[in-house]
Order: C-alpha cells, then sequence, then structure tokens
C-alpha cells in the first residue's frame, strides 16, 4: 500500500457534477450536496488507516462547518471486488457507527473520481459558493494514527472559504492510500 501525496491546488478550478447513489438510498449531485458558502467534496473509504484515524474528528469538524454554510459529500471510489471493506454494505455500516452527518455515496465507475483527478483517500476538494476550488490539502498531521493537538488545518481553511470565499495560499498536501483502480 503506498502513500501519496495530493497535488498543489489549482485555485479557481470548477468542480465537476456527478450522480452518486448514498448509502440512505438517495441519489446525490453536486448541486444537492453544495451548502450556501461552500462544499468540502471528500475521497474516502472504510479500509484506508489514514482515514481510519481522522473519522471521529472528521465528523465532528464537519459538523461544525455545516454551522458556517459548508456542505460535504464523501465519495468511495475504491474497487470493492479487490478491497471488500469497501463494499456498499460496509460503507453503510460505517457512515451509522459514525454518524455521518454528510451523503457518503459510491463512485462505482471510478469517473467521478477521474473527473477530480483524486489520487488517494482521504483526498480533500474544498470548493467555495461559487464551486470554485480553494482548499486541496490534508486534513491535519495526521497519518495513520490521529496527531494531538493538531491545528485543524481542513477545518479552518473551509472556514476561511465560507467566509471569505478564498482559500488559504500556504496548503500542505494530503497523504493516505492510493485510490484502488480496477483493473478493466
Amino acid at each position: 500500500m503506498a502513500s501519496l501525496q495530493t497535488p498543489i491546488c489549482n485555485f479557481g478550478w470548477k468542480a465537476p457534477d456527478f450522480s452518486l447513489q448514498g448509502v440512505d438510498g438517495k441519489t446525490y449531485t453536486l448541486a444537492d450536496a453544495r451548502g450556501e458558502h461552500g462544499l468540502l467534496v471528500m475521497f474516502l473509504c472504510n479500509h484506508c488507516p489514514y482515514v481510519k484515524a481522522i473519522r471521529p474528528r472528521l465528523v465532528q469538524d464537519l459538523r461544525e462547518l455545516q454551522l458556517h454554510g459548508v456542505n460535504a459529500i464523501a465519495i468511495m471510489s475504491n474497487d470493492p471486488a479487490d478491497y471488500p471493506e469497501d463494499s456498499f454494505d460496509h460503507m453503510k455500516a460505517v457512515a451509522h457507527e459514525f454518524s455521518f452527518p454528510f451523503p457518503y455515496v459510491i463512485d462505482p465507475t471510478q469517473q467521478v473520481a477521474k473527473a477530480y483527478g483524486a489520487i488517494c483517500t482521504p483526498d480533500f476538494f474544498g470548493f467555495n459558493a461559487n464551486l470554485a476550488l480553494q482548499y486541496r490539502g490534508r486534513f491535519d498531521e495526521s497519518r495513520k494514527e490521529m496527531a494531538q493537538n493538531s491545528t485543524r488545518d481542513l477545518f479552518n481553511a473551509m472556514r476561511q472559504v465560507a467566509e471569505t470565499g478564498q482559500g488559504p495560499t500556504l496548503q500542505i498536501p494530503s497523504i493516505g492510500c492510493s485510490i484502488k483502480w480496477t483493473s478493466a
């Protein structure tokens, strides 16, 4: 399992649309997911230790960001045939266990991950109210274990985006497990 880093933020890049099934049985589009002041598109999965390390605090931070008008959506693009822990049924269980305050959707063709240029899990794309990219960085200093007393990089960046429409110029790339692409 190779650890990969995300590229530098391409400020102003427009969010590609999607239509994906959520674990709640609903279908979500970009318009459904966006918040009044921004949208965080996250590529997550169930098995990645980098994602597991941040899940509890991610849920807490995203609940708080909703109060600032920033919504989020989590997209699982891994190939569940090779990674059964990332199956749709397991996605439902994880979303329920952690009380995800955001839709958790599956990208079965991996076309959405490709359209976004997703590299790893977790991979964060923070958009402003106009759906222009303003943040492509890490959650915080956490790696495979939750960092203690860490700066809330993602939270602070998205709060800034909500307040000003602009993300911070200094962004530290996210690191995580590679997207598990299908062989077909």
